[in-house]
Order: structure tokens, then C-alpha cells, then sequence
């Protein structure tokens, strides 16, 4: 079983199917549908496979691949996984097989362009591929390859294939260039990363791009690097995950990009794309640069907790609806950054539950929004208004993934915000205090868009709404269960997680805060 390369396996499957679907004739339109969502189903087996063998108590990163690659660079094929990257693995197993549903009509029959639809969903199955990459790879090299390289096809999910007029390209380019800028200073420090395995008195026979091998020799003191270059080091990787995640200030792309997009797009890049910028964070910033980390991290946890409030407040304020969500998720990455650099069992744990748990409320949202929308034909909060009583299942899911996007109790998002703040607080109070404004501007925002929108009486126009069909139930109804599912019972999850949380702690010599009592009359405690 450990023999056979499960994880070239998964990640393959997707670019598989994606050429695959690009070489079917041009009219056979739902053949290429079909496949494409064959591949994906296939992927998510594997990913279940994966989960199934997977040992929490076993080795830190498990089902590991390891051939050469370019040896000059001192760089290798190497691929594992532990139990963080597991969760997110198996977040994108899950999504896009629904996304391929969900944006099953996404390209009209008639589009001009005779193969629109097959490379539509190519493109989707090769960003599947590269994320996949992009959480297996223990090369920092490797990683950095896919980390930059799905920005391509999104870059024309977005501009070839969103909403019409000029604004999708301009949304497009403005997506491009600002991870392309993240990724070229980051380029930047992976060179020095190699520059200082290859030093005089580092442990390496020549320069390396070896993850667990440089984690281990900075752990353990074999390789010591200076201060001011590490802090250096850190910036580089940190600003490029930091566009990606992403982070106050360095959000602007994300509300134009999600809202000129399908919604199956802007899904696909703020439920899975994104991940990879925290995911990093959590892998690379803090064990590579373990010191550099703490010196930062008060600083990282500020910019968190004004991207919680500000995406909030921003929310609040939107007349459109997509933008109004897109401005929900600057939130709570806010609340995934700061869940990161608490440094603490809980807040990471937290952090790491938070990323599967905002994939899915934000699917949830995002499709059930981009369905009314299709309906309707605008994204304006101001032109709905009753559509419970035409379609109301419709209104019931939008509903519940509203609260779920509030951390209504009961729901997934829940658990993973509580865990957050209170591993927070233990090292963060002002931190975790100032980040609870956020739970009451989000059921400002959740509850005035409900009522707004799907309350009081039927706006013309909205008569002719229909309620879900049933491919569209079949994309929200495992959202809704897993919801319901990971808010009343997320302790398998949190059962993979928390080791791989304590091994990074660990290894970045960083443990949980003693408990304290305060003392009592005559200094007893």
C-alpha cells in the first residue's frame, strides 16, 4: 500500500481529465461535462482512500513520494501529507465535483467559441490539480512552481469566462498582476532560502530545497541564520500569502475578481484557491522562520484584526449581493490568519477548521446566490425582495448558510471561530476582544441581506423566480449536511488536525501559554 504513489495519483487525475476534455470534438459538449466530472469524482475517491489510511498517531507526514528532480538545484519530487494538508485535501475533493455540477450550464449552447465549454472545465480540473500540488509538496521549489502557476487558469476562468463587458478583464488583470507581484518577491526569497542552505556553515552539502530537511536543521540549531536575512526571508514568503490568503491591505483583487467571475469561479478561487495562502502560512512562514515569525507575528495579528472588522463593515455597506459575500470572506481569512499566528494548539487547530469550514459556508452562500441571480438577472439586494414565498427552498438554504457565515451555534463555522478566539485570547487578549466586534457586524450583515432580499412582500419581477431544480439540490444539499454535520460533531476532523497542529508548535519551540490564577489574600494561588 505505501508503495504505490497515491499522491501522484491524486494530483494527476484532474490534469488528466482536464486533457482529456479539452481533446473532445467541439459539439460533444456534455461528454465533456461528464468526463470532467468523472475525473473529479475519481480524485475525490482517492482523497477518501487517503483519509481512510490515514493515521493521526502515526508519522508527521505520511504516504511520502520521493524521486529526483533537477539534482543542480538540489531540488527533488517529493510529495506527503500530514494531517492539515489532509483537511484541505480533502475541502477541494468535495467542492469541485459540485462546482462542475453547479456550473454545468455555465457556457451556453450557443457561445461563438466552438470549444468554450470544454475548456471551461479544464481549466477548473487544472486548478484542482495545482492546489492539490500546492498541499502535497515538501520541495520548497515545487511548491513555489504550483503555487504560481494556477494563477494561469484562473486567470482565464475569470477574464474569458465571467460576467460580459470590460469589467471581467479589468478584474482579471488586476487578479494577475497582484499575485504575480506576491509571487516574484517570493521568488525572491526562495533564492535566498537556497542561498543560505548552501552557506559555509550550513549543515547541507550544497544548497537545498529540501522542507523537512531545512525544518529539521533550523530546529534542531545545525543551521542558524542570521536575524535581519531571516526576517528578510519571512517578509518575502509572508507578502506573497499574504496577497493570496488574502490579508489586509493586500485584498483589493478579491471583491473585484469574485464578483466578475461565475459564481462556480469565485467559489473555486475564495473556498479553494485562497486556502493556499493560509495553508502556507501555517507550513512555511512559521517553520522555516520560526523566530522571524514570533517577531512579526504582533503585527501579522493587527493586520488580522482589522481585515476581521474592516471586511465586515465593508459587508454591510454592499448594494450587491456577490460583493457583499466577497467582502464576508476578507473577514474571516482575518480570523484564519489570526487563528495562525496566535501560535497556540487551540487558535491553529481553529485556523486550520476554519479553512474547510469557510469552503464550504461560502459555497454554500455564493451558489445558492449565483443560482437567484441566474434567476433574476441582477446582483442588486435592492431588486429583490419575498422570494420565500416564491421559492422557498431556496430562501431555506440561502438561510442557513447566512448563519453558518455568522457562526450561528449547531453550524460547522462555529466551533472553528470559538477555537480561534479562545486560543487567541490565551496569548492576544486586546486581539481576541477587538476580533468579536465582528460576530455582531456579521449578523448585521447575514440577517439585513435575508431580510432584504427574501422577506416582506414579492418586488415585481420576482414573481417568475422558480425554486431549486434538482441538479441544484444535489450541489447544495451536501453543503447544508456537512454544515449541519461538522457544527454538532467536528471532532473527526479536529482528531487529524490537532497532531499535525502540535508537531508544528513543536517544532517551532513555541508552547501553549501555562494556565494562571490570580492570586488570593496572602499570596496563596
Amino acid at each position: 500500500m505505501n508503495g504505490f504513489p497515491w499522491l501522484t495519483v491524486l494530483w494527476l487525475l484532474p490534469l488528466a481529465g482536464a486533457v482529456a476534455a479539452v481533446a473532445i470534438p467541439a459539439y460533444r459538449r456534455v461528454l465533456a461535462r461528464t468526463l470532467a466530472l468523472g475525473a473529479a469524482v475519481a480524485a475525490l475517491a482517492v482523497a477518501v482512500v487517503l483519509a481512510v489510511r490515514f493515521d493521526p498517531t502515526g508519522d508527521r507526514y505520511q504516504f511520502v513520494e520521493s524521486h529526483s528532480w533537477i539534482p543542480a538545484f538540489g531540488t527533488r519530487y517529493e510529495l506527503g501529507l500530514d494531517g492539515i494538508a489532509l483537511a484541505l485535501v480533502l475541502l477541494t475533493a468535495v467542492l469541485v465535483p459540485l462546482l462542475l455540477i453547479a456550473g454545468w450550464r455555465d457556457v451556453a449552447a450557443d457561445d461563438p467559441r466552438p470549444r468554450a465549454t470544454q475548456t471551461y472545465v479544464a481549466l477548473i480540473l487544472v486548478v484542482e490539480s495545482m492546489v492539490l500540488m500546492s498541499f502535497l509538496a515538501l520541495d520548497v521549489l515545487l511548491f513555489y512552481v504550483f503555487f504560481e502557476a494556477m494563477l494561469i487558469p484562473m486567470y482565464f476562468l475569470v477574464g474569458g469566462f465571467g460576467q460580459p463587458g470590460p469589467d471581467r478583464s479589468r478584474a482579471a488583470v488586476k487578479f494577475l498582476l497582484y499575485n504575480l507581484f506576491g509571487g516574484l518577491i517570493m521568488l525572491a526569497a526562495v533564492i535566498g532560502l537556497y542561498v543560505v542552505t548552501a552557506g559555509p556553515d550550513s549543515p547541507f552539502t550544497s544548497g537545498t530545497f529540501d522542507f523537512r530537511g531545512i525544518v529539521a536543521a533550523i530546529s534542531s540549531g545545525d543551521l542558524a541564520i542570521d536575524a535581519p536575512v531571516a526576517n528578510a526571508l519571512f517578509l518575502g514568503f509572508m507578502f506573497a500569502f499574504a496577497v493570496k490568503a488574502p490579508l489586509w491591505p493586500l485584498h483589493s483583487w478579491l471583491p473585484d475578481a469574485a464578483v466578475q467571475a461565475t459564481p462556480v469561479s469565485a467559489v473555486l478561487m475564495m473556498a479553494v484557491v485562497d486556502k493556499v495562502g493560509t495553508f502556507a502560512m501555517l507550513r512555511y512562514c512559521l517553520q522555516l522562520f520560526p523566530d522571524a515569525a514570533q517577531y512579526f507575528a504582533p503585527l501579522v495579528i493587527t493586520l488580522s484584526v482589522i481585515g476581521i472588522v474592516y471586511g465586515a463593515l465593508l459587508a454591510i455597506g454592499q448594494t450587491d449581493v456577490m460583493r457583499l459575500i466577497a467582502y464576508t470572506s476578507i473577514s474571516h481569512f482575518g480570523f484564519i490568519v489570526l487563528g495562525v499566528f496566535a501560535m497556540t494548539s487551540q487558535g491553529q487547530s481553529g485556523g486550520v477548521l476554519y479553512m474547510v469550514n469557510h469552503g464550504i459556508s461560502t459555497a454554500a452562500l455564493m451558489l445558492v446566490a449565483g443560482f437567484l441571480v441566474s434567476r433574476r438577472g441582477t446582483r442588486a439586494i435592492a431588486d429583490y425582495g419575498g422570494v420565500q414565498k416564491v421559492a422557498p427552498v431556496l430562501a431555506g438554504t440561502f438561510l442557513v448558510a447566512g448563519l453558518a457565515t455568522l457562526s450561528l451555534p449547531g453550524l460547522a463555522p462555529f466551533v472553528s471561530e470559538f477555537l480561534v478566539l479562545v486560543g487567541t485570547y490565551t496569548r492576544y487578549p486586546v486581539a481576541a476582544v477587538l476580533a468579536t466586534i465582528a460576530l455582531v457586524l456579521a449578523a448585521l450583515y447575514v440577517l439585513w441581506l435575508y431580510q432584504r432580499m427574501m422577506t416582506g412582500p414579492v418586488t415585481d419581477g420576482n414573481e417568475r423566480i422558480r425554486d431549486l431544480r434538482r441538479r441544484e439540490l444535489v450541489v447544495v444539499a451536501p453543503l447544508i449536511a456537512l454544515l449541519l454535520v461538522l457544527g454538532l460533531y467536528p471532532k473527526p476532523i479536529l482528531d487529524v488536525i490537532t497532531p499535525a497542529v502540535t508537531g508544528t508548535l513543536t517544532t517551532i519551540d513555541r508552547p501553549d501559554p501555562a494556565p494562571t490564577v490570580a492570586e488570593q489574600d496572602g499570596g496563596a494561588r
